[in-house]
């Protein structure tokens, strides 16, 4: 089973590479996304990483609030997005 992980306040120099060599150290990461701006193409300082539960588990412990290119990370567990109506 995999685990969907948010992490926030991301540089916006930072690439995908060097977000899942940083989760790499608690386990086997799946996935990592990084989000950027549909206008401009910009990064927007979050992303996703999907990894093994267990490993999960233990990176957001030790990631949560650590400094990751100058700025202090958010890591958490993904929440699902909310339904919005379509019109």
């Amino acid at each position: 089973m995999a685990k969907n992980i948010y992490v926030g306040n991301l540089p916006w120099s930072c690439s995908e590479e060097e977000v899942r060599t940083a989760f790499e150290n608690y386990g086997e990461v799946y996935s990592v996304k990084l989000i950027n701006d549909r206008e401009t193409g910009r990064p927007r300082g979050f992303g996703f990483v999907e990894m093994e539960d267990q490993g999960a588990l233990e990176a957001i412990e030790n990631l949560d609030g650590t400094d990751f290119g100058g700025r202090n990370i958010k890591v958490n567990e993904a929440r699902p997005r909310p339904e919005r109506p379509r019109w």
